[in-house]
């Protein structure tokens, strides 16, 4: 907490980039006392550092020099030099260079070979951001995850850090990953406090931190990225999103934050001030800061331009309709090697795929360009592409890199720019359906169905080596459509049980069947559409009946 009056500014930032859905490492206030002397008030952080509940990518090892092993996972950042070699330094716009210097692996472990890999990744960045180049298939959308360097530029500038850009500015890019932006650290310097006992005053309310020639502007490509139209519209909008009623940087809810914080160190204020008679007029610092925000919101909205030509971007109807999150192990092959998640497209239309990724962290897949996806069709993509085509008799589309989480996970399908194009959270805990090590999937019972919600999936079950796309089953008929009474299913093959949910996902009829023909009794239902799951020897079909 040196030179920070409030003693709430980094517990404050942290906290903030984690509501806006970007890792910050966690952080907890405790009061020291060693040996019975009172040290004062302090805010315990955790390290920076590769881990699945921390910076999410693979850890790379001094043996991994070649491709694809060689793409990551890096954690990179540009800051001071305080005894670790430099990996490479680049221009700024002012007279400051910047330093950049591995953080993982450690500087001492980096090969020649993954220092000029990652290396080169900055460098084909900052010439596609100089050059305005917005190619999705060669550009800086290409390279860079634009939600994670939106979110870093847009707390940079809240909080108008001068140390952000040249210094504890960090970077990490996962194996096969886009390079992204943060963990954001070290915000004491913020909200105009700085350090003023060396005669510095860097931390204003009418500046671009990236901008400013007097002060860290760090590399190139943060100014050169603001000055691309596209990139800056989609930096307005979330800008716009994030200030709205309710949300994180809305002045109301942050100082209802800022009063929470303040509460629950007000006592130890008391003792850390009697320590060290370092906090002053405390309610007067925290005043400032409030009154900084809303003057420094109001800047940042009426400079930062509009978003009008990015507000409703369309995306295209793909739909996250089956995960194999926690398969069972079969043969030769390990549980993870099963993993899949099927993608369908829900138009009549072909759809490119060119640029279309999983943005966020823990699951890798960048689409590749001029791929697409027939009408109406689904694909497979695997965690081990071998794997899958020898075990469910199907040739996945791709293979991603991770492995999808058996507890729970956040999957974002994203076009190139960051447009969230289908987005859900599956966990292995009730109202989820039981998928978890047990032979099932999740499977959604219509794509109709808002898949964000448990729901509106099933736990489905297809035998190894006949696991078949609905597109493929044939030799099976529902019949009559419309209903009244009975509905007749057949099938070329053996019925082995057959489903039947509303509209809202509820389960309303199972039963295991055993023959190529089965009857149901709508009589008892209700007038409306009703979903019905087929599952035969050859694979599964799912059609809406309507009941008249």
């Amino acid at each position: 907490l040196n030179f920070e009056p409030s003693c709430i500014r980094d517990y404050l930032c942290y906290n903030l980039s984690r509501q806006i859905g970007e890792y910050a490492t966690r952080t907890v206030y405790c009061e020291v006392i060693i040996n019975g002397d009172y040290r004062g008030l302090y805010l315990l952080e955790e390290k920076i550092k590769p881990d699945k509940n921390r910076v999410n990518i693979e850890k790379i090892l001094p043996t991994d020099n070649a491709l694809p092993e060689l793409s990551g996972g890096y954690i990179i950042k540009a800051d001071k030099v305080n005894g670790d070699p430099v990996a490479w330094t680049e221009y700024a716009y002012n007279w400051q260079n910047v330093d950049y210097i591995f953080h993982w692996p450690d500087p001492v472990d980096a090969t020649i070979t993954q220092t000029n890999y990652i290396k080169g990744v900055f460098n084909n960045f900052s010439t596609a951001a100089h050059s305005m180049y917005t190619s999705i298939s060669t550009g800086y959308p290409s390279i860079i995850d634009i939600p994670s360097f939106i979110d870093y530029m847009l707390l940079s500038e809240l909080a108008s850090n001068p140390d952000s850009y040249q210094y504890s500015t960090f970077f990490h890019k996962d194996r096969n990953g886009k390079l992204r932006a943060g963990p954001i650290w070290d915000f004491n310097l913020s909200f105009g406090n700085d350090l003023f006992l060396w005669g510095l005053d860097r931390s204003h309310t009418d500046i671009w931190q990236f901008k400013d020639y007097y002060g860290n502007n760090g590399s190139k490509f943060w100014t050169d990225l603001f000055n691309i139209s596209t990139f800056r519209c989609y930096m307005s909008k979330r800008w716009n999103e994030l200030i709205a009623a309710g949300q994180p940087f809305n002045t109301e809810v942050l100082n209802a934050y800022i009063d929470q914080t303040v509460s629950m160190i007000s006592e130890a204020l008391v003792r850390e001030n009697a320590r060290w008679g370092t906090i002053g007029d405390h309610a007067a610092e925290i005043q400032k800061i409030k009154t900084f925000l809303v003057t420094r919101e109001a800047w940042i909205t009426a400079n930062i331009g509009s978003y009008s030509a990015c507000s409703n971007v369309s995306v295209p109807p793909l739909v996250i309709s089956r995960i194999m999150y926690s398969p069972k192990g079969i043969g030769i092959y390990q549980a993870d090697d099963l993993e899949f998640i099927r993608i369908t497209n829900d138009s009549y239309h072909t759809i490119d795929l060119s640029g279309i990724y999983f943005s966020g962290t823990g699951l890798v897949y960048q689409f590749p360009v001029n791929s697409a996806l027939k009408a109406n069709g689904s694909l497979y993509l695997a965690s081990n592409a071998l794997a899958f085509e020898k075990v469910y008799g199907l040739t996945p589309f791709g293979q991603f890199t991770r492995h999808l989480s058996d507890l729970s996970q956040k999957i974002v399908l994203s076009d190139a720019f960051g447009n969230v194009i289908d987005s859900l959270t599956y966990t292995d805990s009730y109202p989820w359906p039981y998928a978890d090590g047990n032979g099932y999937f999740l499977e959604l019972a219509d794509l109709s169905f808002d898949n964000s919600r448990p729901e509106s999936w099933v736990a489905a079950s297809l035998n190894p080596t006949s696991v078949t796309d609905p597109g493929e089953v044939s030799g099976i008929m529902l019949g009559p459509n419309p209903v009244k009474s009975v509905l007749v299913i057949e099938s070329q093959s053996e019925i082995v049980c057959i489903e039947m949910y509303d509209l809202n996902g509820r389960l309303l009829h199972s039963e295991i069947v055993g023959c190529e023909k089965k009857e149901i009794d709508m009589a008892g239902y209700k007038p409306g559409t009703y979903i019905v799951r087929v599952e035969t020897a050859m694979g599964s079909v799912t059609q809406k009946i309507i009941k008249y």
